[in-house]
């Protein structure tokens, strides 16, 4: 997988690497409520019940990623030389970096 491409450049803006530890404390959350509504239910009320759903049991904005943007190619190249003229001490490193970058940018 080490030449793998990302298809289409759509990034989340984040400044963690993962959803990982937020995704399980909402289904934490949401198994507590689901598993204490149905304790509760009369055995009549069971047929009638509706699961929680995820806004009920959290906010998705409150997550570690905000959402989603379109990254274009030449975006990324503008940014990457960017960071690259500021961090570069020679055009050969500037190069260099602004290919690393790229390549970093568009893997998986």
């Amino acid at each position: 997988m080490s030449r793998s491409r990302r298809k289409t450049p759509i990034v989340g803006h984040t400044t963690c690497r993962s959803e990982s530890d937020d995704k399980k404390i909402w289904h934490k959350r949401w198994r507590t409520r689901e598993r204490t509504a149905l304790a509760s239910a009369s055995p009549d009320a069971l047929e009638g019940h509706l699961p929680f759903t995820e806004n009920q049991v959290s906010n998705v904005w409150a997550m570690g990623k905000d959402g989603r943007s379109y990254w274009t190619i030449r975006r990324q190249a503008t940014t990457a030389g960017c960071i690259a003229n500021r961090k570069g001490r020679n055009p050969h490193e500037r190069a260099s970096l602004k290919q690393r970058l790229l390549r970093k940018w568009m893997g998986k």
